[in-house]
Order: C-alpha cells, then structure tokens, then sequence
C-alpha cells in the first residue's frame, strides 16, 4: 500500500534508479533484489511506437501478455479509455495514451506498479481517473512526478534527490517533505539549485 514518489531536478537520476529497478538498465555497482514471483507494472514517461505497426489499443495493451478482450474492455473502463479499445493507438490522443498505458501496466497484476512522469500532458478528468486508480491500487507504487498537487494527494513516502549525490528518503507527503526540508537546511533549501554529479 506504500505509494513512494522519486523527487529531484531533471537529470539526477530518477528514472534512470526506476531502469534499474526494472531490469532495463545494469547498475555500474551493487545489485537489485526482487522477491521471487513479483511482477511489475510500468507506465514509461514517453512512448515511441513503429508508425509502421498498425496496432490497435486491444492488441497494443494485451502485447506480451494472453488476455481475453472483456478483461482489456473493462480495465480500460475502470481509467475511463473503454471508447477506443478498438482504435489504432496512434490515433489517440495523448490523455488516452496515458490511461491505455495504466490499463496496460495494470493488466499484468503487478505487486509493484512503476510510473515515471504520469501526469503529464493530462486534462483533468484523466488526472483524476489516474489517481483514483492509484488509490484503488492494492500493492505498492513508485512514481516519478514533479507534480506537487498529486503528490500531496497520495504519496505516502518521499524519495528525494537533493543535489551532491544526496538522496534523502522521507516518510510523508510533499508538504511535509519540504517542512522537514527547510528545518534540516534552511529557509533557502525550497530554492532551485544547479544540479551538481559526483562520483558515487
């Protein structure tokens, strides 16, 4: 039921962490532990399709994974897409492409569902669909947002990368986050910084 949100300025290294948590990318040290049999949703920030591949949304959705059609009908119903679960996926518009990409990630049963950047480019009964499937979620979440409203609303843990290679992990909403924040660095510490690398 945890709902943890990766924070940070662009470039720190937030979805490159979820690549890894993924198995999509090789970490250059130490390794990443998933229980056996747990199963992960993802919902990518950006989607690049074949424009050659004329794939419709049943078939886009189910890829990789035997589904029957009323089960694809009824998850893309419960985020509010059930209108084009025939139409071909380069048709659509950007907020059906999000929430066709939530019934994807949802369709597998994760145990742990990862979205990177989801609130992007939405309208706000697409917002709102989102987050009332995430709050309907049974297991646990990571998402990337730099959506401050959404993240007030339902994360339950902060993960944030504050700048020197710096991640600090906080039990809490956003608001409460940035109170902790100013009290461990300052009055200035709200104040957007250059991002600086180091080496870990």
């Amino acid at each position: 039921g945890q709902i943890v949100t990766l924070i940070g300025p662009n470039g720190a290294g937030k979805s490159t962490l979820v690549r890894i948590v993924l198995g999509l990318r090789r970490p250059s040290a130490g390794r990443v532990e998933l229980l056996s049999g747990a199963r992960l949703g993802y919902m990518p920030q950006r989607l690049v399709l074949d424009p050659t591949l004329p794939l419709t949304v049943q078939r886009f959705v189910t890829l990789g994974t035997p589904a029957p059609r009323a089960r694809v009908q009824a998850l893309l119903a419960e985020v509010g897409a059930a209108q084009v679960l025939d139409s071909p996926v380069q048709a659509i518009s950007g907020g059906e492409l999000q929430r066709v990409l939530l019934a994807r990630a949802l369709l597998r049963e994760p145990d742990l569902l990862v979205l990177d950047e989801p609130t992007n480019d939405l309208d706000v009964e697409t917002l709102q669909a989102l987050e009332a499937a995430i709050e309907d979620f049974a297991g646990c979440a990571i998402i990337i947002s730099h959506d401050r409203f959404f993240l007030d609303r339902l994360c339950t843990h902060i993960l944030a990368f504050e700048g020197d290679a710096h991640v600090e992990w906080f039990e809490g909403n956003f608001e409460a986050y940035e109170a902790d924040k100013v009290r461990r660095l300052g009055p200035d510490a709200l104040e957007p910084k250059r991002v600086k690398y180091k080496r870990f």
